[in-house]
């Protein structure tokens, strides 16, 4: 019974991705950009720094995938006489949905790509997603005293590790423009990001205090289709 059900299992499977793959022919992207960080830390004066990244997905559906992300850049803040700068790494494991998964097109992927207008793909291809991943600090630190007295009087401390890893939460909202038009689905893609990290642990400043520090990442790459279909 065990070795039917298995066996089912796998035949399910196979026809699911064999039809999956017939529907577009890049399964696979590799991408990278760059784009600028802005902090919001405990040193909440905002200033913009470069970031760039390196990413892979794998397509589900044509609308649906998920993907590995790589990510260095700086973070940086200043006030009250003081200041960091956080030259970081970060990775994560994430999944986007894009809004052509709720419009019908993954059923017949092939005849839409050939008839859909230019906008209609451009909207097809708006997505949200999310992810889970880690982060390695490289900060460094000038605090004024009356600011570090400030800290320490509102019950926060000085974070110890300056170079500590950390469980970091990505959310991600943004576009995939398409372009070089073949039967099976475009090879290109420029994309449009805005990524909002969420930490777990009030420590990309070098100092911990009520809240947990976040960021952002707006970014604009280039992706490209791997495994075209002949």
């Amino acid at each position: 019974m065990r070795k039917k059900l298995l066996s089912t299992c796998v035949i399910f499977l196979w026809i699911a991705l064999g039809t999956a793959f017939a529907q577009f022919s890049r399964p696979i992207s590799v991408g990278a950009g760059a784009g600028s960080t802005f902090n919001m830390t405990d040193l909440g004066n905002v200033e913009a720094n470069f970031a760039f990244y390196g990413e892979a997905d794998y397509l589900i559906t044509p609308f649906i995938s998920v993907g590995v992300h790589g990510e260095k850049g700086t973070i940086s803040g200043n006030g009250y006489e003081s200041e960091f700068k956080n030259r970081y790494f970060a990775g994560n494991i994430n999944g986007k949905v894009r809004v052509g998964q709720f419009m019908g097109h993954a059923n017949d992927y092939s005849y839409y790509n050939l008839q859909a207008s230019t906008f209609s793909k451009i909207l097809s291809n708006v997505y949200v997603g999310a992810g889970a991943g880690l982060m390695k600090n490289r900060i460094k630190r000038s605090l004024s005293d009356f600011y570090q007295d400030a800290i320490l009087n509102q019950g926060g401390e000085l974070a110890d590790d300056l170079g500590e890893i950390h469980f970091v939460i990505p959310l991600n909202v943004g576009v995939d423009i398409p372009f070089g038009r073949t039967l099976y689905g475009p090879q290109w893609a420029i994309n449009v990001n805005y990524q909002h990290t969420l930490t777990t642990n009030d420590n990309l400043d070098g100092v911990k205090n009520r809240n947990n520090d976040q960021y952002g990442f707006v970014s604009v790459g280039v992706k490209y289709g791997l495994f075209n279909r002949k």
